[in-house]
């Protein structure tokens, strides 16, 4: 018989971030088609990117270069569509403990 795990180990840990769409989206995953497909495909593609196991294995093939790329892009997007309050709140999750922005 395997031991009953503790009363800590069977408290779910709560997580400030949230991957939920990947996981419930049932719609066409393709991109071209119109802004609402695009949007959902980005999207899916992002959370699947984002993965632990696929981002390690990318990060540890990628040049210097490529890592630059991605980094500098990412924040070059970051800085033209949120405010300091919702790059705070959105990305840094400041103030978050539940997963909710």
């Amino acid at each position: 018989m395997a031991p009953r795990p503790s009363k800590e180990e069977s408290i779910p840990q709560m997580t400030i971030h949230s991957h939920l769409f990947v996981e419930t989206f049932k719609g066409f995953v393709g991109f071209g088609l119109d802004r609402p497909t695009d949007e959902n495909t980005l999207i899916y593609y992002l959370q699947k990117f984002s993965d632990d196991a696929l981002i390690r294995t990318l990060t540890k093939r990628m040049s210097d270069e490529e890592l630059l790329a991605l980094f500098d892009h990412l924040g070059i997007l970051m800085k033209r569509h949120l405010d300091e309050e919702e790059y705070h709140r959105l990305f840094l999750k400041a103030g978050c403990t539940d997963g909710q922005p």
